[in-house]
């Protein structure tokens, strides 16, 4: 870990990127205390401009706090993205880990399912899953995660291939050891790197995936969400430019930060690697 951490602190982006993150969740796990009570309330008068009637960044159409909707979007929005990320890696490592060990028709039978998502475009499918279920957090979860998984089945494959030949899994093998303890003991573990760079990125692009969505109205009207935000300012973006900007801003360096740390975490994970872009030898 000590190696881990020295890799990772050497990239001042990655670092940036922490603590930006760590400042979106501190803000999102105390909105409750940063600002108490219903969001969707009215706290004063509509269209008020930021910095007016005691509002930080203003107010909305209906006259509601955009700051304690930020704070309590951020929770809605972070939520999304992990749990849809976690669904996504579960379909995703478990079809690439068969594919990738046991090769062969099994093999065939996953990419052909796998190339079959890969082409239907992401954004529509997700639109079209929404639409049939309704518009609920659970079928926004459902949505991203079974667009989000591909990828993943497709880089477990790769690092399974390249795992399956090696000298530890074949003494294990030798030594009478069941294939679901080969794959979660032996070789799971040693292809964790990748993973664990990509779920990274998976989050932020889920977090962009639900807040498109919202935007075009496709998001749980119960909840209140940076995408929601962001829709809700569009049609008077002229005049109250900050309902837009603020959960925008937001959305944008959560997103940055999850960028910036999966890039740490590639660097932090395959220091050689990171040595070889940055021109050293």
């Amino acid at each position: 870990m000590r190696e881990f951490w020295r890799n990772y602190r050497r990239n001042r982006g990655a670092v940036l990127g922490l603590v930006i993150l760590a400042l979106v969740l501190a803000i999102a796990a105390s909105a409750p205390l940063l600002f108490p009570g219903n969001p969707w309330d009215m706290a004063g008068m509509p269209f008020a401009p930021p910095g007016e009637m005691g509002m930080l960044l203003g107010t909305d159409s209906l006259g509601r706090d955009l700051a304690a909707g930020i704070a309590h979007g951020a929770r809605v929005s972070l939520l999304v993205g992990a749990v849809s990320t976690v669904a996504a890696l579960a379909i995703g490592v478990s079809l690439g880990a068969i594919a990738g060990y046991l090769g062969g028709l099994a093999d065939d039978l996953v990419m052909r399912f796998t190339e079959f998502f890969q082409t239907i475009p992401s954004f529509v499918l997700a639109i079209l899953i929404v639409a049939i279920f309704t518009p609920t957090l659970g079928s926004i979860v459902f949505a991203i995660a079974i667009v989000s998984w591909p990828p993943v089945a497709r880089v477990v494959r790769a690092e399974f291939l390249s795992l399956r030949s090696r000298e530890f899994v074949q003494a294990s093998e030798v030594l009478g050891k069941s294939r679901l303890s080969i794959v979660l003991g032996d070789i799971l573990p040693n292809a964790l790197s990748p993973i664990v760079v990509l779920s990274s990125l998976m989050v932020a692009s889920a977090i962009l995936l639900e807040s498109a969505l919202s935007f075009l109205g496709l998001g749980d009207p119960n909840t209140m969400s940076w995408g929601f935000l962001i829709g809700s300012g569009r049609s008077v973006i002229r005049i109250a430019w900050w309902m837009s900007v603020f959960p925008g801003i937001a959305i944008f360096l959560t997103v940055l930060s999850l960028n910036l740390v999966g890039e740490g975490l590639s660097d932090a994970l395959n220091p050689r690697l990171a040595r070889n872009r940055g021109g050293k030898p």
